[in-house]
C-alpha cells in the first residue's frame, strides 16, 4: 500500500511525498525516494514538513506513529484494520487532539457498497438472513477483514441491532438452527487477492446479493488521497469515509 500511495501521490498535481516512515530495522531505512525523501524509522523525522500523513500498517505501528503525529498537530489518514479494544479507544482519543480518518476501505465503490448494504437490509428487514463472505491475500494478518466487519455493522445498525452480539464468526459441529437476526462472517484467505467481499440477504425463495471486487490496490490509495485533501483544515475530531464522501453517518459511528 506504500507503493501504491507512492504512485499516486507521483500522479497528483496539488500533493507531493514529503516523508516516508518503516519499521525499526527495515532493510529501506536511509533509502532516497524521489531524489530527496529519506526513509525513516522515527516518525517525528518522517512527518517533519507534512501537512497530512498516510499509514497502512498494523495497529501497534499506527499507534507509535499516531502518538507523533498528535505531539506534531498532523492530520492523519489510517487505514490499518486489526484494532484490539483498547487499540481502538486509544485511537479515538488522540483524534481528541487532531483530525484523524479512520477507515477499514478507502475504496469509494466500496463505501458505497457498505451504504447500500444498510439500505437494503433496512428495506428487507429482518426476514432476510444476512451472511458476509470476504476472501483476501494469504499474508493479510487479521480475520475477518475491518471491511467485512464494517458491513455487518452496517447490516446490524439498519435493522435497530447491535452489531457485537448480532456477529457469528464461527460455525461447526452442532450448531443448531439459525439464531434469529444473526449475520454470519466468513474469512477466506489465499493467493494474492486484494480483496473480495459479498453480502448475501437470503429470503423465502430469492436472495438478493451486493459485492465488491478488488483487482489491484490503487484505488485503495486514491481513497485515502481524497481523504488527505479533505482532512486539510478540519477540526480535531475522528472521521469516517462517510464524511469525506458526503454520504449519512450511520448512527453510532465516533466523528467529531
Amino acid at each position: 500500500m506504500g507503493e501504491c500511495v507512492r504512485a499516486a501521490l507521483a500522479a497528483a498535481s496539488d500533493a507531493e511525498l514529503v516523508g516516508a516512515l518503516e519499521a525499526a530495522g527495515h532493510p529501506g531505512i536511509g533509502r532516497t525516494l524521489d531524489g530527496a525523501v529519506v526513509v525513516r524509522d522515527d516518525p517525528k523525522l518522517a512527518f517533519a514538513g507534512a501537512d497530512v500523513a498516510i499509514d497502512f500498517s498494523t495497529p501497534s505501528s499506527t499507534l507509535q506513529a499516531l502518538r507523533a503525529a498528535a505531539d506534531l498537530g498532523l492530520a492523519y489518514v489510517c487505514g490499518t484494520t486489526g484494532f484490539a479494544s483498547a487499540e481502538r479507544a486509544e485511537l479515538e482519543r488522540l483524534a481528541e487532539r487532531i483530525a484523524v480518518v479512520a477507515a477499514p476501505n478507502f475504496s469509494v465503490a466500496v463505501n458505497a457498497l457498505i451504504h447500500l448494504v444498510g439500505e437494503a437490509a433496512r428495506l428487507l428487514g429482518a426476514e432476510f438472513d444476512a451472511e458476509i463472505v470476504e476472501l483476501h491475500h494469504a499474508s493479510k494478518r487479521d480475520a475477518p477483514s475491518g471491511t467485512a466487519l464494517r458491513l455487518a455493522e452496517a447490516v446490524a445498525r439498519a435493522r435497530g441491532a447491535d452489531p457485537g452480539s448480532a456477529l457469528v464468526l464461527r460455525r461447526e459441529g452442532d450448531t443448531g438452527t439459525r439464531r434469529p437476526g444473526s449475520i454470519g462472517v466468513v474469512a477466506l484467505r489465499g493467493g494474492d487477492s486484494p480483496g473480495e467481499h459479498s453480502v448475501l440477504l437470503v429470503g423465502r425463495g430469492e436472495r438478493l446479493e451486493l459485492g465488491h471486487r478488488a483487482a489491484t490496490r490503487d484505488h485503495f490509495a486514491a481513497g485515502a488521497l481524497r481523504a488527505a485533501r479533505w482532512l486539510r483544515g478540519r477540526p480535531p475530531g475522528l472521521y469516517g469515509m462517510e464524511e469525506v464522501l458526503g454520504l449519512p453517518t450511520p448512527p453510532g459511528n465516533s466523528s467529531r
